[in-house]
Formats: structure tokens, C-alpha cells, sequence
């Protein structure tokens, strides 16, 4: 067995351990539903005090408000999910005071960051389509079944670019062992700043500058193409090769940060105090 094959057989583990803690709290566990179908109970209400007229066409489809923020909403609390989950499991780890153990085992630190994260990479695609099936069947939401596949690559492309935000939020964790309100305020001002709940037309016009280099803006909006309008591969192609980069460089350089946090706890031998 190759060393890549015997670290990654060490994942079904992790995504094992991370099941059973998250079914162990079930009222919890079944909230996280309850609580998105309120937000969306919140929005359509909301939704009222935005004039039809100005809300954007996708492929020359007229969408309701109820319709355009669905997208916005499900992708923004997959980004605020993904990006807590890899650093709260290292704090979780720290304060019951098995981080020091599970990094002394012949584990790789790679190996522990997916591992922290592969849970959610079944969970939250799973939570979404359950989610927008449920808002189908219940609020009317009419979603393009050509579209299923193109936004599920708009939103596999997007994943490494969180996932990277969630390694350099690990490493912060580590080095400075709070820091969970700075996350969530990241996460806010990168929704707000999307379009993810507004058109981007009724926001002032430095914001809409700044959400076409936005990657959570672009996973957006080619989701909603994808969904909303049917648009097909060639029109979400443009939207992967803008996300790619992104999540490349994203990825990179939060495993970096996080193995220069990892080095430096080891070094000065804290790395198991919180």
C-alpha cells in the first residue's frame, strides 16, 4: 500500500467520528433544518418590500424573490458551515486535549485537515439539495433540472477556495486559540457583498464592483444561471474557469498558513494548550 492510499484510507474514520458526534446531538442535528426553512419563512416576507421589477432575469427568466434568494441563502450558509467547521474541530480537539495525540499518531497534518472537512463535504451538498427540494415542494420554487449538473461543478470548484479560508482560519486557532467571531464577521461581510440576499443593483455601486471578484459572487450567480435560467455548460464553463484559480490559490495558501501554525506550536511545545 502506497502512502497516499494508507492516509487515505484513514479518512472514512473521521467521516465516521464526525457523524456519530453530529447524530449524538439530535435536536441540534434537526434544527439546522428548521432554522433555514425560518430564514426562508424571514425572506419571503422580506421579499415583499422588493419591487419585482428589479430583480434580475437569468437567461431571460423572470425569478421571484423567493427564487433569487433561495441560491444566495444555501451557498452563503454553506460558506459560513465550511468555514467554521475546519477550524471549530481543531479548537474541539484542543479543549478536550486530543489534538497533541491524534498529531502524534502516523497521521499526516494533510490528512488531518481533510479528515476535519470530509464530513461536511458530504453533509452540505446533501443539506442543499434536501433544502431547495423541500422549498420545490413546498413554496413552488421552480428549479431547471438541466441545471443540477453545471451548478454542482460551479459549486465543486468553489469548495477549495472555502476550504482554504477554513485551513488559514485553523492555523489562526492554533496561534492565537480564539477567534471564532472574527470568522463569522468574514463570512457576513463576504455574503453581504455578494448578492447573496439583494440584487447587487439596489446596493451601492462600489459594493457591485467589488462582487465580480467576489468568488462567493460568482459561484452565485452561476448557480442561479444554472438553476434559475437552464443555462447550460458552455455559459457556467466561464464562471469554473474564474472560480479554479481562486480555490487554487485559496487552498494553497491556507495549508500553508495552517502548517506554519502547526510548526510553530510544535516548536514552542503548545500546541495542545487552549
Amino acid at each position: 500500500m502506497t502512502a497516499v492510499a494508507a492516509e487515505l484510507v484513514k479518512l472514512p474514520a473521521f467521516l465516521r467520528r464526525d457523524f456519530l458526534v453530529a447524530w449524538s446531538y439530535r435536536l441540534a442535528f434537526f434544527s439546522d433544518f428548521v432554522g433555514l426553512a425560518t430564514q426562508m419563512l424571514v425572506f419571503a416576507f422580506i421579499g415583499r418590500l422588493v419591487a419585482d421589477d428589479r430583480l434580475p432575469s437569468f437567461n431571460g427568466a423572470e425569478v421571484s424573490y423567493v427564487e433569487f434568494v433561495a441560491i444566495g441563502l444555501v451557498v452563503n450558509l454553506f460558506v459560513q458551515i465550511a468555514l467554521t467547521r475546519t477550524a471549530t474541530a481543531i479548537r474541539t480537539e484542543q479543549m478536550i486535549g486530543t489534538l497533541e495525540a491524534l498529531l502524534m499518531t502516523p497521521t499526516a497534518a494533510a490528512t488531518v485537515q481533510l479528515g476535519s472537512a470530509v464530513f461536511d463535504l458530504v453533509y452540505v451538498p446533501l443539506r442543499t439539495a434536501i433544502f431547495l427540494g423541500f422549498l420545490s415542494l413546498v413554496v413552488g420554487l421552480d428549479l431547471e433540472s438541466a441545471g443540477i449538473l453545471p451548478s454542482a461543478a460551479v459549486l465543486l470548484a468553489f469548495i477549495p477556495f472555502v476550504w482554504g479560508l477554513g485551513l488559514a482560519a485553523a492555523g489562526a486557532i492554533l496561534t492565537f486559540r480564539r477567534g471564532a467571531g472574527g470568522m463569522m464577521l468574514g463570512a457576513t461581510l463576504l455574503g453581504l457583498a455578494s448578492g447573496a440576499f439583494f440584487p447587487l443593483s439596489l446596493l451601492p455601486h462600489w459594493i457591485a464592483t467589488l462582487a465580480e471578484y467576489n468568488p462567493l459572487a460568482i459561484a452565485i450567480q452561476g448557480m442561479r444561471e444554472a438553476l434559475l435560467g437552464g443555462t447550460g455548460w458552455s455559459e457556467v464553463g466561464g464562471h469554473v474557469l474564474l472560480l479554479v484559480p481562486a480555490s487554487a490559490l485559496s487552498l494553497v495558501c491556507g495549508a500553508l498558513l495552517f502548517r506554519l501554525a502547526l510548526g510553530r506550536e510544535r516548536r514552542r511545545g503548545t500546541l495542545g494548550l487552549y
